[in-house]
């Protein structure tokens, strides 16, 4: 942030600082006020229709409020505005998995990207033009993914059903490796192209999700029978390839622990970004970087695999 000389837009799903992460964010901020930055920001803020686990946080608004910045609220309807994005100067982007909280950098699992690209900024100002003069997510996330010098940009719900089923293909022609870590994994294509691979055993699988928010999404399938078909191949992905970190449930008050790194590696191929491979999350606003890297994937299945070995099996519900 002490960076920008023109311009900061932030995309945040959940801002909520303690008085010492609060007073270094925001004095960067003030900062870039008295340089002339120009700064707008929005951000998720809960409703009242159905929610997917675990349910939405509360950004801190009286603290956003206190900021020199233009702010808008974004109401998740029907579905959330769970971006984590910053874009500096038209020429930066700074994205990932991690929401500006204390828990988010201090008990969870997360990866940040860094793009300084002037061609991927443009097209994160574009995405976040949508959610700011239409303040609507549903209106979000058509910009079209291009590729500049082997990275592209993926928004949703513009392109959210797309996005996972490349994800999926991509999946299918790994030849060496599949690397995950997704708090959950709910969406048909990946679900199902994941359970192939497994069954086939055409390539090394392995990978960590939440097993608390795992557990709530069988049971919400369990209570909902259009979804059932969903939990024989969740089980079988689970089975051997996947650890799952026993995260704190969800509570007023309670801390957020969660397994909340969003990323897939296929060879050399990653993707990564706010994204959890769900349903769900075709249907919010959310980004995701494709790369193409070989060093990149390398360092990324690696945090993959460290984070797969740090937790034990998935304890799942008998079928």
């Amino acid at each position: 942030m002490d960076g920008a000389k023109r311009s900061l837009d932030l995309a945040h799903y959940d801002f909520a600082l303690g008085e010492e992460n609060a007073r270094v964010v925001g004095d960067a901020v003030r900062r870039a006020a008295e340089r002339g930055v120009r700064m707008r920001f929005v951000y998720n803020v809960d409703h009242a229709n159905p929610i997917p686990v675990p349910p939405p946080p509360e950004p801190d608004a009286v603290l956003i409020a206190t900021l020199p910045v233009e702010s808008k609220a974004i109401a998740g309807v029907p579905d959330l505005m769970h971006h984590k994005y910053l874009v500096r100067d038209g020429r930066s982007v700074w994205t990932g998995s991690l929401n500006w909280t204390d828990d988010s950098w201090s008990r969870q699992e997360n990866v940040v990207a860094v793009v300084d690209d002037d061609a991927m900024a443009t097209a994160y100002t574009l995405d976040f033009e949508q959610l700011w003069t239409t303040g609507d997510v549903e209106c979000s996330g058509f910009v079209e993914p291009r590729w500049a010098d082997g990275v592209r940009a993926w928004f949703t719900p513009g392109h959210g059903e797309e996005l996972s089923v490349r994800i999926a293909k991509r999946i299918r022609l790994a030849r060496r490796r599949v690397r995950i870590c997704s708090p959950v994994i709910t969406t048909g294509p990946v679900l199902g192209t994941l359970a192939q691979v497994v069954a086939d055993r055409s390539v090394d699988v392995a990978g960590c999700v939440d097993a608390t928010q795992v557990r709530d999404v069988i049971h919400q399938w369990r209570l909902n029978g259009n979804a059932a078909w969903k939990v024989p191949l969740l089980q079988q992905i689970m089975a051997g390839s996947f650890t799952g970190k026993e995260s704190t449930p969800f509570g007023s008050g309670s801390v957020h622990d969660f397994m909340h790194a969003k990323v897939t590696v296929c060879d050399d191929t990653t993707f990564v970004g706010s994204f959890n491979l769900s349903r769900s999350g075709e249907k919010n606003a959310e980004n995701v970087l494709e790369i193409e890297d070989a060093a990149i994937a390398d360092r990324l299945a690696a945090f993959v695999d460290a984070v797969h070995a740090t937790y034990g099996p998935v304890a799942l519900p008998p079928a």
